[in-house]
């Protein structure tokens, strides 16, 4: 009687294990799925690169450089509030820091270590965003350029910030450094 009841016992007992193992590795895989799906999807949809999600990113010259930054340039003709403006100067961080990891996550690092520094810098016109985005592309800086979904203040679609880095502070400043501080 005692070994058929101990026999009912492991059974169960196995049972039990096997339920929990399988619930675990269900929940496991679960959850990996939904990191890659959501890491899968980079940039909100009010966001858009100003270049090409490809290898055409390498890694800037840094010349041992111990100094690095991300810029955020705010166009100051949209006459944004402040609580806008720093939302979109939050797209355009999240937006950068997401491309360094995918393409420069050497310069990503390096950046994180040095401090994150951040500067907001002004322009006057979308033309000028435009042009700086341009050459900041060409000397391989991470580039993000915003576009807002226009449910608040601005039109839809309208380019509103710039982010440039992170990337060595030297190289930065030859795209931004003579931009004014917002």
């Amino acid at each position: 009687m005692q070994d058929v009841k101990t026999d009912a016992n492991m059974g169960l007992l196995s049972h039990v294990i096997n339920s929990t193992f399988l619930s675990g590795l269900a929940c496991g895989v679960s959850i990996a799925w939904i990191f890659l799906k959501v890491r899968s999807k980079i940039l909100p949809k009010n966001t858009i690169l100003s270049g090409e999600r490809s290898s055409t990113f390498g890694e800037p010259p840094c010349d041992g450089e111990d100094n690095f930054k991300l810029v955020l340039i705010v166009r100051s003709d949209l006459k944004m509030g402040k609580g806008k403006v720093a939302a979109q100067c939050s797209h355009a961080a999240v937006a950068a820091y997401q491309q360094a990891l995918l393409h420069q996550p050497n310069i990503l690092e390096q950046w994180e270590e040095s401090g994150e520094a951040k500067v907001v810098l002004k322009v006057e016109t979308e033309q000028e965003l435009l042009e700086l985005a341009s050459v900041s592309r060409s000397r391989g800086l991470i580039t993000s350029l915003v576009r807002d979904a226009g449910r608040t203040q601005i039109a839809p679609g309208s380019k509103t910030v710039l982010g440039i880095g992170p990337g060595p502070a030297s190289l930065v400043d030859k795209v931004s450094g003579h931009l004014k501080l917002f």
